[in-house]
């Protein structure tokens, strides 16, 4: 199942029906969690992680040190003896996992994520506790089982580590030209998943992605006095850190529809030549978030805010200021490259939230660093280098995973295709919106990367033998064909499933409804086949299998045309043979001698107990062509088959219900 090698030898045997329309068994099956329907059962649970993290960042020593205190529920039925925690620092450590799983990315090292300390806190009681650390995963044995169906206990957890310079990719220290950025994401110890599906989800950071519970954040940052610091969710003490001038300028940006500066290049420079030796805490509460929460912190960083247009936040969100907010963070000589850098963040979040599900967060903060290209919660991590079309797109696609696998929390460390490919697919419309199509369509690494068309950039994917397949987990996708199937093959399968097999008004109710069903849960691809079928009432088996299961690609042959009786006045025939073995529904273009013309749509039925087909098409005249996907709407695999020229013999320019009838010939088109 995790590589196309013997799939592509299959496909070029001629195509089973009884293969290809078979009945698929889905990975995971109904159960009293999970409905045949797609929808969480009716014993369905998740359990909830709420955090109280502090932090200090030590510019002199690029160290982080930190304390939370952690409330764990777990509403699952099980009793829990045992509890696993995340420490993704650690992939840093030398010999760790994931040194070894990609090197290339950990040609240097520090010490991990040092623990001093793990207490549970209950009753009153204070327990010191003794963690079990295994590469990037803790254990943390309990005293007595937690209870489930909403027991819940408290752990306090401090830690430090040495935060890795720009190698460190996701979470590192640069120097712009101005003074240092601390980019800081995956700093705290995090739960593990506890579900239906494995129990405890403990897969080691290898430097893909990742699997989080939900739940509240409040969290603080010291650093040194001068220092902007940009988090998820919402600065809840503005007194305490914001000059009254950048009050005022925030308070101009909740009314307005382009960018306020905030904190301006002058503001920087005033900063930057008066060293402080004093600290400021910056307090952040971030409601419901799925992931975790990051932050970006420097002296350097330019300010620029506008308003989103969205309803204000209530509920476990009352902690939240109204307006919301559209922000970006970059350093000076990122100024004139990213000066519209709001404006994409902008239009992203309505954009999604009005096509999708609304945005549950308060403000969408882009940073312009050293590069990482990376999603958190409420706040981007991109290159102060991009401009553009690529900041476009970049920016876009970061912010889109707010919604696949934040809003949406599918487990993107196994099924990355959840992640990437849907993300991708939503970006892609979002290229067409913006502007009139002003950076459309999405032509970059993520999707049609050669020419901007997916039916035919996607083909080399489709016939690549050592291709990995869109359910293969994603630690086991090499880089070389993390893009190309990830993200491309995954986003172009819901381009074709919506517009080529659905159509644009079931495929949006029923994607819809995914996300509506599954908003700050944990869905399986399974959950996600079920839910289509069901709500667009089609059966797609076929589709998953072979576009999801298999790397299956559509193969049509126009065969031949001729006419009743030889004779034009009585219509023609026209044979298409199908040799691929995912076949999509396709349209037949036929044109007339006199330059009239029509369309067809053959649909997947057509081949269910067939290979070839025998269309009728009435006219009275002779054909000038036929052509099988004249829009290169699908990836067919072999094109050179796909149309022919009809040639009349004598002087038959037209042929009426009058004229002989003529000899038809047919070869292949221009």
């Amino acid at each position: 199942m995790l590589a196309g090698s013997a799939l592509s030898v299959a496909q070029a045997a001629e195509p089973d029906p009884f293969q290809i329309f078979a009945p698929l068994s889905y990975p995971q099956p109904v159960n009293l969690y999970h409905s045949g329907n797609g929808a969480p059962g009716p014993m369905a649970w998740k359990n909830r992680a709420d955090y109280n993290i502090h932090v200090h960042v030590d510019p002199a020593t690029h160290t982080l040190s930190g304390s939370e205190t952690l409330t764990y529920t777990n509403n699952s039925p099980e009793s829990l003896s045992t509890l696993w925690l995340q420490l993704d620092q650690n992939i840093y450590q030398q010999g760790s996992r994931g040194a070894y799983a990609a090197p290339q990315r950990l040609q240097d090292h520090t010490d991990g994520l040092i623990i001093e300390a793990v207490v549970l806190s209950a009753d009153g009681k204070e327990t010191p506790l003794t963690p079990l650390v295994s590469d990037t995963r803790m254990q943390v044995p309990l005293p007595q089982a937690l209870p489930g169906k909403g027991g819940h206990l408290t752990l306090k957890v401090s830690w430090h580590y040495t935060i890795p310079a720009e190698w460190g990719g996701r979470t590192a220290f640069s120097q712009n030209q101005d003074g240092e950025m601390y980019e800081i994401a995956q700093f705290y110890p995090r739960m593990a998943v506890y579900d239906d599906q494995r129990g405890w989800d403990t897969a080691p950071y290898l430097g893909q992605e990742f699997y989080l519970d939900y739940g509240d954040f409040d969290y603080s940052v010291t650093v040194p006095k001068g220092f902007l610091v940009a988090g998820s969710g919402a600065l809840t003490n503005p007194d305490a850190v914001l000059s009254v001038q950048e009050k005022a300028r925030l308070a101009q940006a909740a009314t307005s529809e382009t960018r306020i500066m905030i904190r301006t290049p002058e503001d920087v420079q005033a900063i930057v030549h008066q060293p402080q030796t004093e600290t400021q805490t910056w307090q952040f509460h971030m409601a419901n978030t799925r992931r975790d929460i990051a932050f970006v912190a420097s002296p350097t960083l330019l300010w620029d805010a506008a308003r989103l247009n969205l309803p204000a936040l209530e509920g476990s969100d009352s902690k939240n200021p109204a307006p919301r907010l559209a922000m970006s963070v970059y350093p000076a000589e990122a100024a004139e490259k990213w000066d519209r850098s709001t404006e994409y963040v902008k239009h992203a979040i309505e954009y999604f939230s009005g096509k999708w599900f609304p945005y549950p967060w308060p403000n969408a903060i882009n940073v312009g660093g050293h590069g990482a290209a990376m999603e958190y919660p409420g706040i981007v991590f991109d290159g102060k280098e991009d401009a553009g079309a690529e900041l476009f797109w970049v920016t876009t696609h970061e912010l889109g995973h707010g919604w696949f696998p934040m809003i949406v929390g599918s487990n993107e460390r196994r099924n990355a295709f959840m992640d990437e490919g849907f993300n991708t697919f939503i970006d892609v419309y979002a290229s067409d919106h913006f502007n009139h199509g002003e950076f459309a369509p999405k032509h970059d690494v993520e999707f049609a990367p050669q020419t901007g068309h997916p039916a035919d950039d996607i083909v080399p994917v489709l016939k690549d033998q050592a291709a990995p397949v869109l359910m293969t987990p994603a630690d086991l996708i090499s880089e070389k064909y993390r893009h190309s199937v990830t993200y491309f093959k995954g986003a172009y399968g819901l381009q074709l499933l919506r517009e080529q097999i659905l159509g644009a008004d079931r495929f949006d109710r029923a994607f819809q409804h995914y996300i509506a069903l599954w908003a700050f849960r944990h869905p399986t691809p399974s959950d996600f086949f079920r839910v289509m079928e069901s709500e667009a009432g089609e059966d797609l088996s076929w589709f998953w299998r072979g576009w999801y299961f298999k790397n299956w690609g559509p193969d049509y042959r126009l065969k031949s045309v001729s006419y009743v009786n030889g004779n034009p006045v009585q219509g023609a025939r026209v044979q298409v043979e199908n040799k691929g073995w995912l076949p999509l529904p396709v349209v037949l273009a036929i044109t007339w001698m006199d330059g009239s013309s029509a369309r067809l749509t053959i649909p997947t039925e057509t081949w269910s107990q067939r290979n070839t087909v025998t269309l009728q098409i009435p006219g009275k005249l002779a054909i000038r062509s036929a052509v099988l996907d004249p829009d290169h709407m699908i990836p067919d695999l072999n094109r050179s088959d796909n149309s022919f020229t009809v040639k009349l013999t004598a002087a038959h320019p037209a042929a009426s219900s009058a004229a002989p009838a003529p000899t038809v010939q047919g070869a292949p088109a221009p």
